[in-house]
């Protein structure tokens, strides 16, 4: 081969393998590694073992959270909905609110115990928190941003060049590091300050009223709403008929008709800070759920209900008021007043 020519290709390789090496480096996270500690009797957590949790990609985060520049017109952040006095969830309004006053189908659920998910959304059709963030800035109806948009007032703010740098080695803005950042702050929060995480502590005991609704709830809700994160993962049928929204859950994503309004089971942590309840939010006091589970045999059902609902969920009274103490033990009334994610 002539010496020129072998001389021209081994040049062009070494660019090409430069190129391979060096692009996915550029959103690696290169800041103060931080431990994200597995709470005593939980499973181990999904989201940062390959991808370490860092101090600086945690405050990057956490700015573009609480900020409406995302948004098309600047006024919604993803701290709109997702509040931190209603546990990183909502409590005024039971659908999701976008800009111009437009609203979604469905309602937004809490954020905290994300890294030990894998799959998001109420229907589960992302599978990586990045996803659904995306989803949300670019829907319509909800943010209606433009990344290109974002990552030029980004670039030209006063603050954000310096807080990319710290947090991935240079003042570059991209997409890939805008979500990524979101994911280090969203994946971070954790609720674990709560009466039952002391009781399971060994610190203090359940009272009558909680111990017997702590019983009741292992006959009847264990199921889906496992401990310790009071939830399985899980999608179901629990009963609700389908409204004028059109929303048929999973099936939308699976295509199968057996998927027909199947939800993703929802944490039972801080649900007393997190209301209105149900994927649209639908029912806004625990009197209505109680009556829901205990005639949902006897509903028309949409698709097929859980086989751990056939018979209904039937209590009298004072077992309904020993329930919702017990469920009122899985507040944690740290949360909203929380520091470190406001």
């Amino acid at each position: 081969m002539n010496p020129f020519v072998k001389s021209c290709l081994l040049f062009v390789a070494v660019l090409l393998f430069g190129c391979k090496k060096t692009s996915p480096v550029l959103n690696e996270l290169t800041g103060a590694p931080v431990l994200f500690a597995v709470p005593s009797g939980f499973p181990e957590q999904h989201m940062f073992t390959t991808e370490p949790l860092t101090k600086e990609g945690f405050a990057l985060g956490k700015k573009i959270f609480y900020d409406g520049i995302l948004s098309k017109d600047r006024s919604i952040s993803c701290g709109s909905c997702h509040q931190q006095v209603a546990a990183f969830g909502t409590y005024d309004h039971d659908l999701s609110h976008g800009i111009y006053n437009q609203h979604s189908n469905r309602n937004a659920p809490p954020l905290f115990h994300l890294a030990w998910q894998k799959q998001f959304g109420w229907d589960g059709r992302y599978s990586r928190i990045e996803d659904i963030a995306e989803a949300h800035i670019l829907r319509s109806t909800d943010m209606a941003g433009n990344f290109a948009e974002i990552i030029n007032r980004m670039t030209v703010d006063t603050e954000y060049p310096s807080l990319f740098e710290q947090a991935y080695g240079t003042k570059t803005v991209n997409k890939e590091r805008i979500l990524k950042a979101i994911k280090q702050f969203v994946g971070a929060i954790t609720s674990v300050t709560t009466k039952y995480d002391s009781v399971k502590a060994g610190l203090v005991a359940f009272s009558l009223s909680e111990a017997d609704g702590y019983s009741l709830f292992k006959q009847h809700c264990n199921t889906c709403h496992t401990e310790p994160l009071f939830m399985d993962g899980s999608f179901r049928n629990n009963g609700l008929p389908i409204t004028l929204l059109n929303d048929y859950g999973r099936q939308s994503v699976t295509g199968n008709i057996k998927d027909r309004n199947k939800f993703k089971v929802p944490t039972l942590r801080n649900l007393f800070l997190s209301f209105p309840f149900m994927h649209d939010g639908r029912l806004i006091a625990f009197s209505q759920i109680y009556d829901h589970y205990e005639t949902v045999a006897l509903q028309n059902q949409e698709g097929v209900l859980d086989p751990a609902l056939s018979a209904g969920i039937l209590m009298t009274m004072d077992q309904k008021n020993n329930l919702s103490a017990f469920l009122r033990t899985l507040t944690d009334y740290n949360l909203p007043i929380r520091e470190d994610y406001r």
